[in-house]
């Protein structure tokens, strides 16, 4: 049975039963304290920790999800996966044990053929917590399992809680006896590999009180209502269903891992290393597309980074696989979205977007592989040069944690150069690291964020009524006030305030666009400055602002106003937006994606994904464009309907963004059509005026480009035009020859200064002669120690110590050591021939004496080296003490 046929089956036999399907959420969890959607419940919390009112009794779903705490040992073992989906049945305080219990067994034992998945029962365990007699008793005395096939575990193994004070309970665990080529007999509490989890069912009961360890803390007493939650592994419920051994080998993972092992010539099976290097590619890959398609880009912190670490171990593992340089990103990006393809339609039309990302990441990770081989390079040469056999666990977790450059590989590499790797050194600085992770998101969780409060406001009021779309201004009443994260019935002047108002025009913050800025009065004269609106819950719009004058009180008749004018600037923004994107999409093809925007008053930034740099060329054209669908002034429509008639017709989400079931669609004439919730121009006439300042990338595979509406591209035009004038003027040149004369005084001046940078390094080398006659001989090595003159450049320092050291004929050991002050920060710079190497004598070691000296630090090889400080005062010292070093080594 193939996984989206499981799915199928297990959301149609709970629709069947009352439950609400409900469409997985997005990797990216909408609660704080979690980086990532982790477990089938998360988009389900608020409803069981009561802080909203759940729209559903009973729901059911196949939720996305990822985990990455044991991202190393993904591959190592056939248990650990980074990407999953969990297929989850709950009741919000509606069916409890008597019918989830039931539930669970008739749809794992009905036959196939009467849609169920056809477990055989007498091959079926379960267990419960210790004192469940309820549970034990309706798997015995109801479904009818033997007591000996009934096994009773503690709170480590079935007892459930979020870590945080909340709702609890006891679990019910089903298992599927895989038989005894598997392992030993004895049940679950024998042995987890032979008898193999499928479902777990957890009963809400109880209260969970603060404090306590993970399996012993207080419980205060009962819920009123209490609730389900269960989950299901989806991948290893088509390991059982399609009789292979673990979760890699089932029909989604299998084929990109046959691609993967195609693509590198390798097998699977053949042998350990080749087959952890297979399901490191299989699985991250799976998550890669995954995050993308949910709008995550490559970073270098949060979700970005969790993506970023994931795609590079994934191409480190081509390489280990034999890929060398070789780029087959594209080619198993393709295989993987064809193989979750029917899960996941929508990976099939974010397909270019995602080769994009990811073609990108592969690219800069190549790239980071050589700098990092450039640096092992020299991590080696050191360790070599100081007579030791290992790489310390620091050079390795440097290069692993700042140049990005894996512990696999440099340990691969180190043993081709005939060196061990200090593993423990390395693995315990990574565990240091991983606790100080683990700290920070125990703060988090322990911080756990309360939006009960807007919850309970969201329940009184109802859906807050936005008019912002048609009106500036409106009478509304004060139906919240929250101070300090608590709701309250009145706040006086000066006090920071949240307002909810039963209906408003102002909008919250979304979508790349900014919030309405304004001012509500009540009718007995209190005054609220409105400094930013957010909608912590969909449907709940909450004002932050300063009571001025006055105390506002909860149920007081009020009047709201936004800056109308601010309004119209962004509004104009947010319509450019959508004609930019429409222009880049004519341009560059379907993969420049969205990616974020911000609109602000006259000015945006739109953000979108490419391979590369935009030609400037293009820009201009796609201005041209933008403006000349300004001048046709076509009419901008807004209108709602569902999603699926919306993605029919053509209509462009932005990735990130959720939607519900029925979403608004912003048409500009026939240019753009996008789905939006913002605010708009009547008419594309009114922007005026849109102007490209240009693009720039912001991360791998992500641009953004800068842009002007309105009177803000008007006086930004008028200033460039005044200062064309001057230039002209100046020049005495007309402006439409400005760029050829310009171009050429450039040209003129690059000449200069390249002739200027040969006399004054003529004018330095010059010296080299009079530097050679007055070398000291000491114990047979000639010394010569120089402060050049200030101003002498770094570069220049270089080649003279290297063109004195050269003067020295025969077999004469030769030490130069030049110091100077290039600008502000001194250079010390020394070079030693191979005569005086034989000698023990090493440039680098000099270079780091006279650096200390200067409050700085450097080094180099031993032929030649190079430091500097930040004591310019301090190089007659620094020379002095590399004098005494150079004595004292010589002896």
């Amino acid at each position: 049975m193939e996984s989206a046929e499981i799915s199928r089956r297990f959301l149609r036999f709970f629709e069947e039963r009352g439950h609400t399907v409900v469409p997985s959420a997005s990797l990216i969890a909408e609660d704080p304290t979690l980086l990532l959607v982790n477990a089938g419940m998360v988009p389900f919390k608020p409803y069981f920790l009561g802080q909203r009112r759940p729209p559903y009794p009973r729901a059911a779903s196949v939720q996305k999800c990822m985990r990455t705490l044991d991202i190393d040992e993904v591959g190592r073992t056939t248990r650990h996966a980074s990407f999953f989906q969990m297929l989850g049945n709950f009741s919000f305080g509606d069916y409890f044990k008597a019918d989830a219990i039931p539930f669970a067994w008739e749809l794992l034992t009905k036959p196939e053929s009467e849609g169920g998945f056809g477990f055989a029962e007498d091959r079926m365990w379960v267990t419960v917590y210790l004192d469940d007699d309820e549970a034990a008793d309706i798997w015995h005395r109801v479904v009818g399992i033997p007591v000996e096939r009934i096994q009773r575990r503690g709170m480590a193994d079935n007892f459930w809680s979020m870590e945080v004070p909340g709702p609890c309970g006891p679990c019910t665990e089903i298992y599927y006896d895989r038989g005894p080529d598997y392992g030993r007999e004895g049940g679950p509490i024998a042995d987890e590999n032979r008898y193999l989890e499928v479902w777990n069912n957890v009963f809400m009961q109880f209260e969970r009180g603060a404090g306590g360890t993970k399996s012993d803390f207080p419980i205060l007493g009962e819920l009123p209502a209490k609730s389900v939650d269960t989950g299901m592994g989806l991948e290893r419920m088509a390991a059982i269903l399609q009789g292979v051994d673990n979760i890699y080998e089932i029909d989604t993972t299998y084929r990109i891992l046959d691609r993967a092992a195609d693509l590198t010539s390798s097998k699977y099976g053949r042998d350990h290393r080749t087959d952890v290097s297979l399901r490191v590619v299989a699985d991250h890959l799976r998550a890669g597309v995954m995050l993308v398609s949910d709008g995550v880009a490559p970073s270098n912190e949060g979700r970005g980074y969790v993506l970023r670490r994931m795609l590079r171990r994934a191409i480190r593992n081509l390489r280990l696989l034999g890929a060398g340089d070789d780029r087959y990103m594209h080619a198993l990006t393709d295989t993987t979205i064809k193989a979750l393809g029917e899960q996941y339609p929508e990976l099939g039309t974010d397909a270019a977007r995602i080769h994009t990302v990811i073609d990108a990441e592969e690219e800069a990770f190549l790239s980071t592989l050589r700098t990092g081989t450039a640096i092992f390079d020299a991590a080696v040469e050191e360790t070599k040069r100081a007579g030791r056999t290992s790489l310390a666990g620091a050079q390795a977790f440097q290069l692993h944690d700042t140049y990005g450059f894996p512990i696999d590989l440099t340990l691969e590499m180190a043993s081709e150069a005939g060196l061990a790797v200090d593993e423990e050194g390395f693995r315990g600085l990574m565990a240091e690291q991983r606790a100080r992770a683990r700290a920070d998101a125990l703060a988090k969780k322990t911080g756990n964020a309360d939006i009960s409060v807007f919850g309970q406001l969201l329940e009184l009021a109802g859906r807050i009524e936005f008019l912002g779309y048609d009106e500036s201004d409106s009478d509304s009443e004060v139906v919240g006030l929250i101070v300090d994260g608590a709701s309250v019935l009145a706040a006086g002047e000066g006090t920071a305030v949240e307002v909810v108002l039963n209906r408003t025009p102002f909008y919250a913050e979304g979508g790349g666009q900014l919030a309405d800025r304004g001012s509500i009065r009540t009718s007995d004269g209190a005054e609220v400055e409105i400094a930013d609106v957010q909608s912590p819950l969909a449907g709940l719009i909450v004002h932050r602002g300063v009571v001025r004058t006055g105390e506002v009180r909860v149920g007081a008749d009020a009047q709201a106003h936004i800056d109308v004018e601010r309004r119209r600037a962004i509004s104009r923004s947010h319509s450019a937006t959508h004609l930019v994107h429409a222009g880049l999409r004519r341009a560059l093809g379907e993969s420049a994606a969205q990616a974020g925007s911000e609109n602000s008053p006259g000015r945006f930034r739109f953000d979108f994904t490419a391979g590369g740099a935009v030609p400037v060329n293009v820009l201009r054209d796609i201005e041209d464009e933008v403006n000349e669908v300004l001048v046709n002034d076509h009419e901008v429509h807004a209108f709602h309907t569902s999603m699926k008639e919306a993605r029919q017709m053509g209509a462009l989400a932005m990735f990130g963004e959720k939607y519900g079931d029925q979403v608004r669609v912003v048409e500009i004439g026939d240019y753009s059509r996008e789905l939006c919730g913002g605010t708009h121009v009547a008419r594309s006439g009114q922007l005026g005026l849109v102007k490209l300042l240009g693009e720039s990338s912001i991360g791998t595979g992500v641009r953004r480009v800068e842009a002007l509406v309105g009177i803000d591209a008007f006086r930004f035009l008028a200033r460039e035009s005044v200062l064309v004038a001057q230039l002209s003027e100046q020049l005495k040149t007309p402006r439409e020859e400005l760029p050829e004369r310009i171009d050429g005084i450039v040209t003129r001046l690059k000449a200069t200064e390249r002739d200027l940078d040969r006399l004054r390094a003529a004018q330095v080398l010059a010296i080299a002669p009079e530097l050679v006659k007055g070398a000291e001989d000491v114990n047979g090595v000639a010394v010569v120690i120089h402060r050049a003159p200030d101003g002498t450049n770094a570069d220049d320092l270089r080649k003279l110590a290297v063109d004195v050291r050269s003067r020295f004929t025969g077999d004469h050991a030769v030490v130069v050591v030049l110091a100077g002050v290039p600008a502000d920060r001194p250079v010390v710079v020394a070079a030693v021939n191979e005569a005086g190497r034989r000698r023990s004598l090493k440039a680098g070691e000099f270079v780091g004496v006279a650096a200390r000296a200067l409050g700085g630090g450097g080094g180099g090889k031993d032929d030649l080296a190079q430091g500097g400080g930040t004591r310019p005062e301090a190089i007659k010292d620094a020379l002095d003490a590399v004098d005494k070093a150079i004595r004292l080594r010589i002896g």
